[in-house]
């Protein structure tokens, strides 16, 4: 969990570095959850990860302040992942991943500055 959610991101990141650097307008998003910030019985593994990824993005756009960086939380959603956690519950009243992909892009292409923010406070469209 923690390379998937955390090494990765920050590898690619490191990665990209000198590119993001010559860029005209460098943007990172990256894709957190209520988990960093919640204790969900069950969710230990995924909520340590997704708290290791805001940490290091938002450092990151601490150390690199001509770079903006975003963790967005995009809310509970109509996934597999969500469903196998509570199974037998119906989650078809969960938005499906989709209906956050224009407040992501409201987000990339606005004035908003470094910072952690959920998708439900992002213009752009239904979450």
């Amino acid at each position: 969990m923690l390379e998937v959610d955390a090494v990765a991101p920050l590898a690619l990141m490191q990665g990209s570095l000198g590119q993001l650097r010559r860029s005209a307008n460098p943007r990172v998003l990256n894709v957190t959850s209520d988990a960093s910030v919640e204790h969900y019985e069950g969710w230990g593994a995924y909520g340590l990860a997704k708290a290791a990824l805001d940490h290091l993005s938002l450092t990151f756009g601490a150390e690199e302040p001509g770079i903006r960086v975003w963790v967005v939380d995009p809310g509970d959603m109509r996934t597999d992942m969500h469903q196998e956690a509570f199974p037998g519950e119906d989650i078809s009243d969960r938005p499906s991943p989709e209906t956050v992909v224009s407040r992501f892009v409201s987000l990339i292409e606005g004035p908003l500055s470094t910072g952690r923010y959920r998708a439900a406070e992002l213009n752009g469209g239904e979450a």
